[in-house]
């Protein structure tokens, strides 16, 4: 997944007394554990910033480091934009809006919460009626307008407006209004993931990284992107499943399917690795390596209706073996990862204990 990645500059931590490991923190979404950190001059340093980010649809932009300090000049450069680049992806809005609540919570200040609400309002207007967020809103032709679970974007936001619509902490204090408007939201939104679930020979499966906006079909992106079932995202979408107070049996059934698809498409005896490569740049190459102590693991893009591993360099084609991609592709994109192995092991057990047999 490819997350926001925001440097806290160990100078920024002027405020209360913090840890030696915090004073060095990347923070990836997620701000500082300590509490006395969200009552720190660092806190508000950080909250100044995302407000100078903010664009006036009430979203963000990605891939920015908001926590390094801006000078005068770059503060009023950003105060004088004329474009509006908001968007969910690669973790954007829904982490600055979080991060903001937590320091509203504490600090009462009437900019951050101001901030917070035009943010949740972005989110809720971003949102199709059908349930599904694009990538980019305003809209941004291409494949961004499709519905984007991509990098987790689409349940980043979800999540977000779940936590707004329960009223639960950093949310604790949001209005009745925007409350109600998020819980409807989270419905739509939910029903959206149903319909988007791909369904081969009968059986429902797992998601695509994007679907189409009007069809719920999986649908393709960049050109190392087809339409496929992504065995990285739908591990993000089944967790945001799983946490629902109250699953009714359609959603139970979702969960089940896409946990039997996960397992009957496990690798086992195999690792996915970085080793040197004195032939290649940067001298390094990713590889698959026979090891028959290794796995589970999952490939991210399997194909429709066979599920089998798929890699797809920038030419679009697709081929059946890492090695068959340039090697820029192969270095550059996780085409394995273990984050199904919990999911299976331990999450998904304790869920069924709870629900399997109910409603059904």
């Amino acid at each position: 997944m490819k997350t926001l990645v925001l440097l806290l500059a160990a100078g920024l931590l002027t405020g209360a007394r913090l840890s030696a490991a915090e004073t060095a923190l990347v923070w990836k979404g997620q701000l500082p554990k300590d509490p006395a950190w969200l009552h720190s001059d660092a806190a508000r340093s950080l909250a100044d910033n995302l407000l100078a980010y903010q664009y006036p649809s009430g979203g963000w932009p990605k891939n920015i480091d908001m926590a390094k300090p801006l000078t005068p000049s770059e503060r009023a450069a950003l105060s004088a934009r004329k474009d509006d680049e908001a968007t969910i992806d690669n973790g954007a809005t829904h982490t600055q809006i979080r991060a903001l609540a937590q320091i509203y919570r504490v600090t009462e200040e009437p900019r951050y919460r101001a901030a917070v609400e035009r943010g949740t309002d972005y989110l809720l207007a971003a949102q199709y009626p059908n349930g599904g967020w694009p990538q980019f809103f305003p809209l941004r032709k291409g494949y961004y307008t499709h519905i984007t679970f991509n990098d987790d974007a689409m349940i980043g936001a979800l999540e977000v407006v779940d936590e707004v619509a329960a009223g639960r902490e950093p949310f604790t204090w949001m209005d009745s209004t925007r409350r109600s408007r998020a819980a409807d939201a989270v419905t739509r939104a939910i029903d959206c993931i149903l319909k988007c679930q791909i369904v081969t020979n009968g059986l429902k499966t797992a998601w695509c990284a994007q679907h189409d906006e009007v069809t719920f079909a999986p649908a393709p992106a960049r050109k190392f992107e087809p339409a496929c079932l992504t065995g990285s995202e739908s591990v993000g979408i089944l967790r945001y499943l799983m946490r629902l107070p109250t699953p009714s049996p359609e959603i139970i059934a979702s969960v089940q399917a896409g946990v039997a698809w996960f397992e009957s498409v496990k690798r086992m005896g195999i690792r996915f690795e970085l080793v040197a490569a004195p032939d290649q740049p940067k001298g390094t190459d990713r590889v698959v390596i026979a090891d028959p102590k290794a796995g589970p693991i999952w490939a991210r893009f399997y194909e429709i209706g066979t599920n089998r591993p798929i890699f797809i360099g920038r030419d679009a084609i697709v081929r059946y073996a890492l090695a068959e991609i340039e090697h820029e592709r192969r270095v550059g994109y996780t085409w394995y990862n273990d984050s199904a192995k919990s999911l299976l092991e331990r999450e998904y057990p304790r869920w069924a204990a709870r629900w399997i047999g109910r409603g059904l």
